[in-house]
C-alpha cells in the first residue's frame, strides 16, 4: 500500500528545482549583461537591454532577500500568518514582472551573440 504525499517533502524539493531555476536565470541574465557590455553601445538595443537586464538582476536579488525574509516567519504563529502571506503575494508578482521582463529581453535579441561574440565589433548593415 503506497503512502500518501508527504506534504514537507514535496514543499522542499519544490524550493530546491525553484532554486535552481532562479540560478540559471541568474546565470544567464548575468550573461547576456556581459555579451551587452562587451559589444557596447554599437549593439542596436545597447541602452534598452543594459536598463531590462539589470532591471531583472535587481529584481531577483529582491527576490532572493524577500526569501529569506519569508523564510524566517513562523507561519505557525497567528500573527506572522498574515504577513507570510503578502509577502508570499509580493514575491510572486515580482516573479511575474521578471518574466516578462525575460520575454522582452529576448525579443530584443541576443541572437547575434552567434554571429557577433564578445570580443569582435557588432556588425550593423547600414543602408544609404
Amino acid at each position: 500500500v503506497g503512502k500518501g504525499l508527504d506534504a514537507n517533502r514535496y514543499a522542499t524539493k519544490k524550493t530546491v528545482a525553484q532554486g535552481m531555476l532562479d540560478i540559471a536565470l541568474l546565470t544567464a541574465n548575468a550573461s547576456q549583461l556581459k555579451y551587452v557590455l562587451t559589444v557596447g553601445s554599437s549593439h542596436e538595443f545597447y541602452t534598452i537591454m543594459l536598463v531590462l537586464i539589470s532591471l531583472s538582476l535587481a529584481l531577483q536579488v529582491l527576490v532572493g532577500v524577500l526569501f529569506m525574509i519569508n523564510a524566517m516567519m513562523n507561519i505557525n504563529d497567528p500573527k506572522q500568518q498574515r504577513p507570510s502571506n503578502i509577502l508570499n503575494n509580493i514575491i510572486v508578482i515580482i516573479v511575474f514582472i521578471i518574466s516578462v521582463d525575460n520575454v522582452i529581453i529576448s525579443s530584443f535579441g541576443i541572437e547575434n551573440m552567434n554571429r557577433n561574440p564578445p570580443g569582435r565589433t557588432f556588425n550593423r548593415t547600414i543602408v544609404k
